[in-house]
C-alpha cells in the first residue's frame, strides 16, 4: 500500500548530481584535474558534487566529457528513480509456456517446457543480447555455428539477432533476458 506523503517532508530532488564525485574517483581524478580538462570552476564542481540544485546544460556536457560519458547518460545516472512495477503476462510458444516481464532497456522470460519443446523465433528481437539461464533440466541451444547444451546452472550469453532454437531436452524451466544494446554512436 502506498504511504501518505508527509506535507512536512522536504519535496525529493529529482536529481542527485553527487554521483559525479563517484564517477571523478573512480577516473582517479581531483577536482583540480577535472576542472583543468573541462574549464568549470573548482568551486562549481565542489557544489555540484554536494548535489547543488541548479547546473546549467552546458556544465554538464563538459563534465561528461572529461568523465567519458554523453551528458544523457551522466543526467540518467544522477535521476532520481522511482520503482516501476509490472505484473507478468503469459503466452505459449511451440510448446514452451512463458511468463514475461518487459521495461524498456530489458525483457525478462521464465519458460517452463516439457522434453521435446522447441522454439526459434529470432524475428521478435531487436538489437538485442539474449542471456539464456537453465534452472533446471536440459536444454540445447543452437546457433548459426554452435550448439550448446546446458544444464542446471549454466547459463550463455549471445547476440539476439543470430537465428537461435531452444530444444528442452528433458522438462525444463528458463529465465531468458533480452538486454538492450547501448547506442553505438
Amino acid at each position: 500500500m502506498p504511504r501518505k506523503s508527509n506535507s512536512n517532508q522536504a519535496p525529493r530532488r529529482r536529481y542527485d548530481f553527487s554521483v559525479v564525485r563517484d564517477l571523478r574517483k573512480r577516473a582517479s581524478l581531483t577536482i583540480a584535474d577535472v576542472s583543468t580538462r573541462s574549464g568549470i570552476s573548482p568551486a562549481v564542481i565542489s557544489k555540484l558534487e554536494r548535489n547543488s540544485p541548479n547546473v546549467e546544460l552546458a556544465t554538464l556536457f563538459k563534465l561528461s566529457r572529461v568523465l567519458g560519458l554523453s551528458v544523457t547518460d551522466l543526467i540518467a545516472l544522477a535521476e532520481s528513480r522511482t520503482s516501476h512495477r509490472k505484473r507478468a503476462t503469459t503466452h505459449e510458444s511451440s510448446g514452451f509456456q512463458f511468463e514475461e516481464v518487459a521495461y524498456s532497456n530489458c525483457r525478462c522470460l521464465y519458460g517452463v517446457a516439457p522434453r521435446g519443446a522447441r522454439v526459434s523465433r529470432p524475428e521478435i528481437h531487436g538489437d538485442d543480447y539474449e542471456v539464456c539461464w537453465v534452472r533446471r533440466g536440459h536444454v540445447r541451444l543452437s546457433l548459426p555455428d554452435e550448439r550448446h547444451e546446458l544444464g542446471p546452472g549454466e547459463a550463455l550469453q549471445f547476440d539476439a539477432i543470430l537465428e537461435h532454437t531452444y530444444e528442452a531436452l528433458e522438462p525444463s524451466e528458463v529465465v531468458i533476458l533480452h538486454l538492450h544494446k547501448g547506442k553505438r554512436f
